[in-house]
């Protein structure tokens, strides 16, 4: 079962590391804007796409098997037929303790295999929304 209490959601915020496949470099779409709020909240972002050199100053990995800094946490602005692959790379790395879906991307199968690697798991929301909620 994807993580539904406020009190794993709030764990998996005080994390410090986040990945985000699919950060975007477009101001305006959630996946630059999301991103930007949570540098802003003091978290580490690593920004994963592979068509983009560096995101908001920072370095962009073509992949998240690319990453070479530890990972907490990996959150996925990707479609959610893209999501198993996604979740491949994670359970090849021994770092990531959490895999957030943002809102509208869901696998309940890609789900169920970080659950039973004993990795957190939430799906279909936002990182933001959840963070202003709990922390803001």
């Amino acid at each position: 079962m994807p993580v539904n209490s406020d009190a794993a959601l709030r764990e998996i915020l005080e994390m410090d590391t986040i990945a985000v496949v699919g950060m975007s470099d477009s101001p305006g779409k959630a996946a630059h804007g999301v991103p930007r709020y949570l540098v802003e909240h003091g978290y580490d972002v690593i920004p994963v796409n592979p068509t983009a050199d560096e995101i908001q100053g920072r370095p962009a990995y073509d992949s998240l098997s690319e990453v070479e800094e530890e990972v907490d946490v990996v959150d996925v602005f990707r479609p959610s037929e893209e999501v198993a692959g996604i979740v491949d790379e994670v359970l090849a790395r021994d770092d990531v303790a959490a895999v957030w879906l943002q809102l509208n991307i869901r696998d309940d199968d890609a789900g169920a295999r970080v659950e039973e690697s004993g990795r957190k798991f939430v799906q279909d929301r936002c990182i933001k929304v959840v963070h202003q909620r709990l922390l803001g």
